[in-house]
């Protein structure tokens, strides 16, 4: 049978611009008439040319409304000329699986649909992002032109017959005939090319040993939370059918729910409490891990749940890749990380003698560096951490990682970082969100930064609290000019550097869907002093930021949302 598309009138909608990781709004939004399509569309306009003949490869974290996305996107994509679409069945594909998928079979780019840590439901978030050909996330000139096509869009084509039911469910290939043509859609399983990559990159005969003990070894007991996200599906393949962990004790939360089981999918102390109690009341676990809604994020805890920053983790990596085989094979070419992140990895870099890039918030601003050959590993405070298999931020990469580590060194979670920091010393370090602040406010209060740190008086000025005084030594909007193409990225967070080198930042997140998140930073160096309460260190300048930004006078919040 034949099938003809169509052509639908439309107008734009407001406010369809892609924040750091994509369009990011209520489901409800997303189901307004027209309001999916035009975004859809938009992307293919943006794409121009390279859509006609191209494969995509489609995908999300099985959140709400995934489905009816994915229907839009098919009927949208056979109209627009596209040949092939390769989608993990039931729509799930976690965001590393994506760009895995997009590499290993050299296609165009992918959609994700995913609003990642926000959480899902009919009564929350959904969110579209594309990846290109390397794939990353969308840069800004991609994004750019797709949010100037959500601004003049008129029409989308669409092959409304195109019967959609059903048909990511079952594993296989369908062909259909649209205007003359092949348009073929491939319904895959979601998790088979992740695990042979991760099997590619690490010793699963020595992780395995390292779950299940040996005669000579006790099993190391870890629990796995994939907090009803995306990410169970891998859990169950790696951990418990690979690496031989107990589907009861070694693992929870692992089938993805639409609504993540009305919980908040975002791995730290607040919203994975119920890993950190369950770690810390039982001495039995060795290792705590979290994952997102979409896989991209980790948090990992030792044994009574000793928290690890993410900052000290991707430090602890770099110091130690030399025990993964993937790295053995391909060298170690260089560090990152984002420009709120502690520095603490700048100082494993300095003595390996490797390349160290401060980059803007935003894993696409590490993919250029990647593709140049140029980074290795790279992370975000904000639980995010990867190397260059792809070009994703990548949760369960994280924590085989982490094993391999703990199976080279056969130390706890806690002892390797106190040997760490015991060489490196320690970087303090915490992160206040305030979230869903009212835009207007948060806007004001960062205009009042600005205007501080312009004043003639402020580098130089003094702020005592606690005992502690801390002089202000350099202060800036951060400003990045990439190495590899020189674009320019402004305006990236608000800097305000101490002669101590400790450091205060205030960012307005562009991962929410409604309000403003407003994110405080607050990073402080010891060489000697590394076992100290990290809270007790930091509350002195904790007060600092809060008292230089107003940020209670201006927003009337008298505590945050989350603290990290």
């Amino acid at each position: 049978m034949s099938l003809s598309s169509v052509v639908v009138t439309t107008t734009p909608f407001e406010g369809q611009k892609p924040g750091t990781s994509g369009l990011r709004k209520k489901v409800k939004v997303f189901m307004e008439k027209h309001y999916t399509e035009n975004f859809i569309q938009s992307i293919f306009n943006a794409l121009g040319d390279k859509v006609k003949g191209s494969t995509l490869i489609v995908g999300g974290d099985g959140r709400y409304f995934s489905k009816q996305a994915i229907n839009i996107i098919i009927r949208i994509a056979s109209a627009n000329g596209v040949a092939k679409l390769i989608i993990g069945q039931l729509g799930i594909l976690s965001t590393p699986a994506v760009s895995s998928l997009i590499r290993t079979h050299n296609v165009l780019g992918g959609i994700v649909l995913t609003a990642s840590h926000n959480p899902g439901g009919i009564r929350n978030d959904f969110g579209i992002k594309y990846n290109i050909e390397n794939g990353g996330p969308a840069p800004d000139s991609v994004s750019d032109a797709i949010y100037e096509n959500t601004k003049k869009i008129t029409e989308y084509r669409t092959t409304p017959k195109l019967e959609t039911d059903r048909l990511i469910d079952i594993i296989g290939t369908t062909t259909f005939n649209v205007d003359g043509r092949d348009f073929v859609v491939e319904i895959i399983d979601s998790a088979i090319n992740y695990v042979s990559l991760m099997k590619e990159i690490f010793d699963f005969p020595k992780l395995r040993t390292v779950i299940r003990g040996t005669e000579t070894r006790p099993a190391f007991n870890v629990l796995i939370d994939s907090m009803n996200g995306v990410t169970g599906v891998y859990v169950r393949r790696i951990f418990v059918e690979e690496l031989g962990a107990s589907p009861d004790h070694n693992v929870c939360r692992i089938i993805p729910l639409d609504n993540f089981g009305e919980i908040h999918p975002d791995p730290n102390l607040t919203y994975a409490k119920d890993l950190v109690d369950k770690v810390k009341d039982n001495e039995e676990y060795d290792l705590g891990a979290a994952f997102d809604g979409d896989g991209d994020r980790n948090m990992i805890i030792g044994k009574k749940a000793f928290f690890v920053t993410p900052s000290d983790s991707l430090a602890v990596l770099a110091n130690n890749l030399q025990c993964i085989p993937y790295f053995q094979k391909n060298g170690v070419h260089g560090f990152a990380r984002s420009m709120p992140t502690a520095a603490a990895v700048d100082r494993v870099a300095s003595k390996l003698g490797k390349e160290m890039f401060e980059v803007p918030t935003g894993w696409k601003y590490f993919g250029n560096l990647m593709d140049a050959g140029r980074l290795s590993l790279c992370g975000e405070e904000s639980f995010g951490t990867g190397s260059d298999h792809i070009r994703e931020k990548d949760g369960i990469w994280a924590v085989l990682a982490w094993l391999s580590i703990i199976e080279h060194k056969n130390m706890s979670v806690e002892d390797i970082l106190k040997e760490h920091w015991s060489t490196y010393g320690r970087n303090y370090f915490t992160r206040y969100d305030y979230e869903e602040c009212e835009s207007d406010a948060a806007n004001q209060m960062m205009a009042h930064l600005e205007q501080t740190i312009a004043s003639k008086d402020f580098v130089g000025k003094s702020y005592t609290f606690g005992g502690k005084t801390y002089t202000v030594s350099q202060a800036d909007n951060f400003s990045y000019v990439d190495p590899i193409d020189n674009s320019v990225a402004k305006n990236q967070g608000i800097r305000v550097l101490f002669e101590d080198g400790s450091r205060l930042i205030y960012r307005l997140s562009g991962t929410g869907s409604s309000g403003a998140t407003i994110r405080v930073y607050i990073d402080s160096y010891e060489k000697e002093n590394v076992l100290t309460d990290a809270q007790v260190v930091l509350k002195p300048l904790v007060e600092i930021g809060l008292e230089i930004s107003q940020l209670k006078k201006f927003t009337g919040r008298d505590a945050p949302t989350v603290i990290t």
